[in-house]
């Protein structure tokens, strides 16, 4: 197989499987927060919102404090045999912590942006809370999660220094197209470091161009696919 083959494949794995997680925890929390009235719900989204202004290699620091076999985390799930630390898994952990405040972000926005009237109206006919919120309150704001979910694609796609640190560099094995294309340059090998970064650079800007489609006027059409 081509040398940049098997990166690629790893990193659309990586990169699929942390969008999936970001999706489920971000839109939960992002309900949450934006139906949560607090004082202290703006603190909790600043916190939550961390892993995408710090630097990813203190986050990957943290991962290594947790999750290391020494770890509070690492120590209980080494007794199941569980090891995350320089695996896949382990990347796609990295990957879906920094990946996880774009999906909270535009998800809360698309949250709030729900008129909760349609709500009330259908708590008036009758409608459990669970249903309202699959029948009413998602597809409403379908269209600003799944722009959140291409955007977490794209930076989990990019994601380099978390990674590094907590899944290492282990060509076939955890050496997604990031952590490729910095081993290429520092071997002189600017032929496949140029097919690599050409690689990323397209697949991130499909997904960012799909999400600027995707999230104009989300709310007015979502709400013709509300059926109660």
């Amino acid at each position: 197989m081509p040398d940049f083959t098997v990166p690629l494949i790893l990193s659309l794995k990586v990169a699929g499987s942390a969008a999936f997680i970001a999706t489920v925890l971000g839109a939960g929390a992002a309900f949450a927060l934006a139906r949560w009235r607090s004082r202290w719900c703006e603190v909790v989204d600043s916190f939550l919102t961390l892993p995408l202004v710090l630097p990813p290699t203190v986050m990957g620091y943290y991962l290594l404090v947790l999750l290391g076999r020494r770890g509070v985390f690492g120590q209980w799930l080494s007794r199941w045999g569980i090891e995350l630390v320089f695996t896949w898994q382990g990347a796609v952990v990295a990957a879906s912590l920094v990946a996880f405040p774009l999906v909270l972000k535009s998800a809360r926005a698309a949250f709030q942006d729900v008129d909760e009237q349609l709500e009330n109206a259908a708590r008036v006919l009758g409608v459990g809370e669970a249903a309202i919120f699959f029948r009413v309150t998602l597809p409403l704001a379908s269209r600003g999660i799944f722009a959140g979910v291409l955007l977490a694609f794209a930076r989990a796609l990019g994601e380099f220094g978390a990674t590094l640190m907590v899944a290492g560099n282990i060509p076939g094995r955890t050496q997604t197209l990031s952590i490729a294309i910095y081993q290429a340059v520092q071997a002189g090998d600017d032929g496949l470091a140029n097919i690599l970064v050409l690689i990323t650079s397209a697949t991130c800007i499909v997904a960012l161009l799909v999400a600027s489609y995707v999230w104009p006027d989300h709310s007015r059409r979502g709400r013709a696919r509300v059926r109660l």
